[in-house]
């Protein structure tokens, strides 16, 4: 597990995913903040869930930034081969049935060996889901939960372990996307991960336009206000706390908590208390 500073925040305002600076998502519940979770590595180990997507064999050096007002994550793995990027975002719910968090590996220079490792783990690691290969990538099913993965990499299995390895080469984009939704309904329709990348950003760029702070402190303040903005629950205005649950307030402390519930106490007051 990774240091907590060493995370990053994507979300699409129903939930959000941590990104830690090795590839890996390592927390998400879904399909809201008070969810339980596909991917809980952060509580524990890999055996609670991850999702990795980085190089293989030994990182030189990682840098990472958002697109320029946007919660659109990049990460740059410099390695001896050559330069790949990782491209991570979540497009903005459209309806409660449906979540998706798409990744994109971009070659920037040289060729780049990859590696993607799912381990999809229910309810805070307890539950291993019905994983199966499809043409388009695998499926996966657990009690009322299904998750599509999309990806034009062939996967392997072995040891509770979905994996793929594959080569980017400069110039090249592979496309992964993982949808969520509910089990008894029809698995959602194929789309271009590159459109919903460039409606995800146009989306936070707009929200962004809107804010009329000038001057030097701008872009900090607008950073602060995007990381606001993905902590709020969109159906009723609710900011969380924090999107994790069970971490110390200390390390090596006793007490923890749950900080997704505040999003979910906004509810619509009489007309007389305002």
């Amino acid at each position: 597990m990774s240091a907590i500073e060493d995370y990053a925040l994507i979300g699409n305002l129903c939930t959000t995913a941590l990104v830690d600076r090795a590839g890996s998502i390592d927390w998400l519940c879904i399909p809201r903040f008070d969810s339980s979770s596909c991917f809980a590595s952060i509580l524990g180990n890999t055996k609670n869930g991850r999702w990795l997507l980085a190089p293989q064999g030994d990182v030189k050096r990682v840098r990472r930034q958002y697109r320029d007002q946007t919660l659109v994550l990049e990460t740059e793995f410099e390695t001896e081969s050559g330069v790949a990027t990782v491209v991570d975002f979540m497009p903005i719910a459209e309806r409660p049935e449906q979540v998706d968090v798409v990744r994109i590996v971009k070659g920037i220079r040289g060729q780049v060996p990859m590696r993607a490792e799912v381990i999809l783990r229910f309810d805070y690691g307890r539950t291993i889901p019905w994983v199966r290969k499809r043409d388009y990538g695998l499926s996966a099913v657990s009690g009322p939960n299904a998750v599509a993965m999309r990806t034009a990499v062939p996967f392997q299995s072995a040891d509770y372990t979905t994996f793929a390895e594959f080569t980017i080469a400069e110039g090249q984009s592979v496309p992964f996307r993982m949808t969520w939704y509910p089990s008894h309904q029809n698995e959602p329709a194929d789309l271009d991960p590159l459109r919903m990348l460039s409606a995800t950003e146009e989306w936070w760029r707009d929200w962004a336009g809107r804010c009329k702070c000038q001057g030097e402190w701008r872009d900090p303040v607008l950073r602060s206000l995007i990381t606001l903005k993905a902590l709020t629950y969109a159906p009723t205005g609710g900011i969380v706390a924090a999107p994790t649950t069970s971490l110390p307030e200390c390390i090596g402390g006793p007490r923890n908590w749950d900080y997704r519930l505040a999003g979910f106490a906004t509810l619509p007051l009489p007309s007389t208390h305002y």
